[in-house]
């Protein structure tokens, strides 16, 4: 639900990179600090909780103590190694007796937001709790109303300090989520540099994006190509999908969905490479062939010194300015587009591929 809108390059090295725990995974060890310190009447200073894969983590109990029919525990977030926004954020969980039979109930407190567009896996007016952590928390729970016999009634209330400033830095607000962060995490952990928490912001934003009756969307590489095609095609915030290196998962996610319309928007050396096929641009999973390239610039008349000078080309970028008026980004997008409509699968949705330079100036468009 959440892109951190910060450096993602990922280093060369991952192996020595240290694991962090999700927002999840510290609201349910919060969680089950404020609910055992109701049933014994003291915290401990640290708790341990089950992650879904079996892992046992401990965590540091920051702040605690006890409020009106109830108790709060808070927990420093460590992402670990990966450059996570909500990495040091005091995630706090406020935890009271319910009412009989009214089971587990959930809501945002200061800095968690709350969802308003439909489409996302919660409903409208839920507060941003993932249902894989509400499913650790309500374990934690019952294993403990389980232990000290009692019930499990309780009111749930999941606090991020600064978590509305904090969410200034996510995509959270053009998927509809209002007033804070998301409470995140399928497995507890953080993987540093992982790449599927991108991916599902890609899906979701698709959702969100057929859910609120968009037939157009545009994926963009970054945020100058995705300023460009917003003003290209007078699109809405939710018709943009920040989809940066994962062409792929963006294309493969919107077969069959609800689209009439569907472009890609880029630079020219990521086009080229999705021109070549690659569904992964990141510089470091695939490159340029330039040999590729000057094939094109052969096919669109170029011969001698021009020829020899692209085939030394340190980049696709240092190639392109060799090509004078040749019309190479435009071939290359309507290459790109050809590749899009083998992978996309949907011959009834038009098509379209735009590249930009860095100054946001279309270069070349395949419609």
């Amino acid at each position: 639900m959440i892109i951190n809108n910060i450096d993602r390059t990922v280093p060369k090295s991952k192996s020595s990179l240290r694991k962090g725990w999700t927002t999840g995974a510290c609201a349910t060890a919060a969680v089950k600090a404020a609910y055992s310190a109701i049933l014994t009447g003291q915290f401990n200073q640290s708790v341990s909780i089950t992650l879904p894969r079996g892992e046992k983590p401990s965590f540091n109990l920051y702040e605690t103590g006890f409020v009106n029919n109830g108790a709060t525990a808070t927990i420093i977030k460590d992402a670990g190694d990966d450059p996570d926004v909500t990495h040091g954020a005091l995630i706090r969980a406020t935890v009271r007796k319910g009412k009989s039979s009214q089971g587990i109930s959930f809501h945002a407190g200061e800095g968690v937001g709350t969802v308003t567009l439909p489409g996302l896996s919660l409903a409208v007016g839920e507060p941003a709790i993932n249902l894989a952590p509400r499913r650790m928390m309500e374990a934690v729970v019952k294993e403990l109303a389980l232990i000290h016999q009692t019930d499990s009634d309780l009111e749930i209330t999941i606090s991020i300090k600064d978590g509305q400033k904090l969410a200034e830095r996510t995509l959270n607000s053009r998927l509809g989520i209002l007033g804070g962060l998301s409470i995140l995490g399928t497995t507890g952990i953080v993987t540093p540099y992982s790449c599927a928490a991108w991916i599902s912001s890609i899906h979701q934003s698709v959702d969100v994006a057929c859910a609120a009756g968009i037939s157009h969307i545009a994926g963009a590489t970054g945020k100058t190509s995705e300023n460009a095609v917003r003003n290209l095609h007078k699109l809405e915030d939710q018709a943009l999908i920040e989809m940066g290196d994962f062409a792929g998962a963006l294309i493969k996610y919107s077969r069959k969905k609800c689209l009439e319309k569907f472009t890609i928007a880029g630079g020219f050396a990521k086009i080229s490479k999705l021109a070549q096929g690659h569904l992964d641009l990141h510089s470091g999973r695939s490159s340029v062939d330039i040999n590729f390239l000057v094939s094109i610039l052969q096919e669109l008349g170029a011969t001698g010194k021009v020829l020899e000078e692209a085939q030394k080309s340190p980049s696709a970028n240092a190639l392109l300015s060799l090509a004078g008026n040749l019309p190479i980004s435009e071939k290359v997008a309507f290459r790109a587009l050809d590749k899009v409509r083998e992978i996309l699968q949907s011959p009834d949705v038009h098509l379209d591929i735009a590249i930009f330079n860095r100054a946001g100036e279309l270069l070349g468009h395949a419609k």
